[in-house]
């Protein structure tokens, strides 16, 4: 059953286009900081806000920063987990999501087992994400143990994502890895884009508003950008890569 943040995501697609979402790292920031963060995105036309990263962040600094993030923005928190210990009870909704070229079975089912009791509990909406990591795939894909899809090879990218479709995943996320020298090519979006019929969401390494364009055009539903929200710039950036994405149809 589709939730109402889940719904609000497909219908600001329908009707925008490709969408914005900023991602803070609960590592990286303090309570005040991501307030900060938050509000000056807000007002910049991003849609949403994932909280997570890739390494261990204590679950009380998780909660902190969350509720931080929550008494400054009316859209939706959506958690973006590394672990067990990147779940909040304070937050609208959480990507669940299964890294699905990882060689650990614990990135793909092993977490989410552990994980669906305490989503249940808190009363998070579950949004099925099919995750993929692809190129250099940064801190994200050496934790995740994952064996990176080469952007060279989109064929890869192609069957990793048809096969998160038809397991029932809602979403199908090609992740670049934070901090990544190049963001995934538009040539892997493309030809991602072209086979399934959910949306895509494609971050990491995404710098400037010609990337976020170039992931647009190509067939992004949704760009994420998390290190560019980190400096005093952010709300210019982020306002220049919304304007430059908006009414791009997937």
């Amino acid at each position: 059953m589709v939730g109402c943040v889940e719904r609000y995501l497909l219908e600001k697609i329908e009707s925008e286009g490709t969408i914005h979402i900023t991602l803070i790292d609960p590592e990286k920031v303090t309570p005040a900081s991501a307030s900060r963060i938050a509000e000056k995105t807000r007002s910049s036309g991003t849609s949403a806000i994932m909280v997570g990263g890739s390494t261990f962040v204590s679950t009380a600094h998780l909660n902190s920063v969350v509720k931080a993030v929550k008494r400054t923005v009316k859209i939706p928190v959506i958690l973006f987990p590394n672990n067990v210990t990147s779940i909040s009870r304070y937050a609208d909704a959480i990507w669940f999501m299964s890294l699905l070229n990882s060689a650990d079975p614990y990135f793909l089912i092993g977490a989410q087992v552990l994980g669906a009791p305490l989503i249940k509990k808190f009363g998070l909406e579950p949004i099925p994400l099919g995750y993929i990591i692809v190129g250099d795939g940064g801190t994200a894909g050496v934790v995740g143990k994952a064996v990176p899809v080469p952007y060279n090879k989109p064929e890869l990218a192609v069957a990793h994502a048809l096969a998160a479709q038809y397991l029932g995943m809602r979403f199908v996320y090609l992740e670049g890895g934070s901090g990544a020298k190049r963001p995934v090519p538009p040539a892997m979006i493309r030809a991602v884009k072209h086979y399934i019929d959910i949306p895509l969401i494609v971050g990491g390494g995404i710098k400037n508003r010609g990337q976020a364009l170039a992931a647009a055009s190509a067939g992004a539903s949704i760009i994420v950008t998390g290190n560019i929200v980190e400096n005093v710039e952010a709300k210019r950036k982020v306002s220049e890569i919304v304007k430059s994405i908006r009414n791009f149809r997937t």
